[in-house]
């Protein structure tokens, strides 16, 4: 669930003049509108279809198609998205808005994808349902690695090792939430602290975590898994790299 006055998973990607946002959950949209026009946005990335990542592309795609009046922002989601965000907008009786508002394009995960100035790179991971993480490169090489949401894996150093910027999950408190048929979609602080090490990640910044959760014992737990300090994601914090 969104904090207390913020929002689900969203984060603004910059390189230049472009500007890229990775996944769109509940309030990004607003939180988005406090930095930039939703016009500047030059594309848009979601790395899984549940709604804590992309159900804020409904008033987005209002917005530009009704208030803004432009339309034709690229945007790019996994496999079988363009099924979902059809179905999406026929729920609520809005045909298909974001169809009409976006320039809607299925990535293959398989394959890099260049938006703008950036080179992505995917990696299915671990979760619920089918999820990829992203590894994001400047032309001067450097890289921020985005792990989506995900279970512990060994996965990830494929596309995330020795990144400068690894954004990793830490959803779970120390007795991780296992579901009825065994699987696991989310980690630890410790969890992800560790799989930042086998990245061998050069900087670590914690999110997706609640704020019912002791902020001080996150960031402890997952600095005695990466084994150095670590930051902890908040609403409208920048990172530079």
């Amino acid at each position: 669930m969104p904090d207390a006055g913020g929002a689900n998973s969203g984060y603004l990607v910059q390189e230049g003049d472009f500007k890229l946002l990775v996944d769109c959950g509940t309030g990004v949209f607003a939180q988005l509108r406090t930095v930039c026009e939703p016009t500047n946005v030059d594309a848009v990335l979601i790395t899984h279809l549940h709604a804590d990542h992309m159900i804020d592309l409904l008033p987005y795609a209002h917005a530009l198609l009704f208030v803004y009046r432009g339309a034709g922002k690229p945007l790019w989601g996994p496999p079988e998205s363009t099924k979902t965000f059809a179905a999406l907008s026929a729920i609520f009786g809005i045909g298909y808005q974001i169809h009409e508002s976006f320039s809607l394009q299925e990535y293959d995960p398989d394959r890099s994808l260049q938006l703008g100035p950036l080179t992505v790179r995917f990696q299915w991971v671990p979760h619920y349902v089918p999820t990829w993480a992203c590894d994001l490169q400047a032309p001067d090489g450097k890289r921020f690695t985005f792990g989506a949401d995900c279970a512990p894996n060994d996965l990830l150093p494929k596309i995330a090792l020795d990144t400068d910027l690894l954004m990793l999950e830490a959803t779970e408190r120390v007795a991780p939430y296992v579901a009825p048929d065994d699987i696991r979609g989310h980690m630890t602080a410790r969890e992800a602290g560790e799989l930042a090490r086998a990245c061998q990640a050069r900087r670590l910044v914690l999110t997706h975590y609640s704020d019912l959760l002791d902020a001080g014992e996150v960031s402890s737990e997952g600095q005695g898994g990466f084994g150095a300090p670590v930051e902890l994601a908040q609403a409208g914090m920048q990172l530079i790299i």
